[in-house]
């Protein structure tokens, strides 16, 4: 059996991107929690996105030198798509494309492909229901499972309950406006912090499990129900 590791950054009041869907203060000019997050996307065994994610990543790191770009490109991938092998099909004509655009601007050589840069013609396409398809994921043996997004990919995952770990990379930034993440939850979600990390760029990496204990959480609410009679 494998986790699922919802893996996101977030700014201190709870989004993790601009109503535009922008996060460019993601990382910032941070090394280390840049290295941090590399680190930790290397112990995993599968990468899991949603097709708008998969259509930008696809395009992006098989030719990238970034430091992301090894484990993204040498892990496998899934996409999760209604469209069946479309997708697929569509990143290849996309990755075509581009090379011709290279080309013929003049650069005389298309961008290099990177050790792993084909896998993301490979990827498992998913486009049944969305549990069904954890599960049967979650079933086969390895590492972690990380989900990357998008923003309602990653809600979908936290408001069905498939999630059993949240690594989240917290930015010290408050946007005030921006897309949510938790606001799918029917319920409050109970978390245990298993780890945290800061790092010198004022941002700090938190491992959460969402595996929580319930009798726990029911200990808790009549605890909190007694103080509250006591006030």
């Amino acid at each position: 059996m494998r986790d699922l590791i919802l893996k996101m950054s977030i700014s201190i009041d709870g989004f993790v991107s601009d109503l535009d869907g922008r996060n460019t203060w993601m990382f910032g000019a941070d090394q280390e929690a840049k290295a941090w997050g590399v680190e930790f996307i290397w112990n995993s065994s599968l990468h899991i996105m949603r097709s708008r994610s998969f259509r930008d990543m696809a395009a992006w790191w098989p030719t990238s030198c970034e430091q992301f770009a090894a484990p993204m490109n040498q892990i496998p991938k899934a996409v999760f798509s209604r469209r069946g092998p479309e997708i697929l099909r569509e990143v290849s004509k996309s990755a075509a494309l581009d090379e011709a655009r290279a080309v013929n601007a003049g650069t005389g050589q298309p961008a290099k492909l990177q050790p792993g840069g084909e896998s993301w013609a490979e990827a498992y396409v998913a486009s049944g229901d969305l549990a069904e398809e954890v599960a049967k994921l979650k079933a086969q043996e390895g590492k972690p499972i990380i989900a990357h997004g998008g923003v309602s990919f990653a809600r979908s995952l936290v408001a069905q309950g498939l999630v059993d770990q949240l690594a989240l990379m917290v930015a010290p930034v408050a946007l005030g406006k921006g897309l949510p993440l938790f606001s799918e939850l029917a319920a409050p979600m109970s978390l245990k912090l298993v780890s945290s990390k800061a790092f010198p760029g004022g941002r700090s990496g938190a491992d959460l499990s969402a595996n929580v204990n319930t009798s726990e959480n029911v200990c808790s609410q009549r605890t909190d129900e007694v103080r509250a009679r006591y006030k």
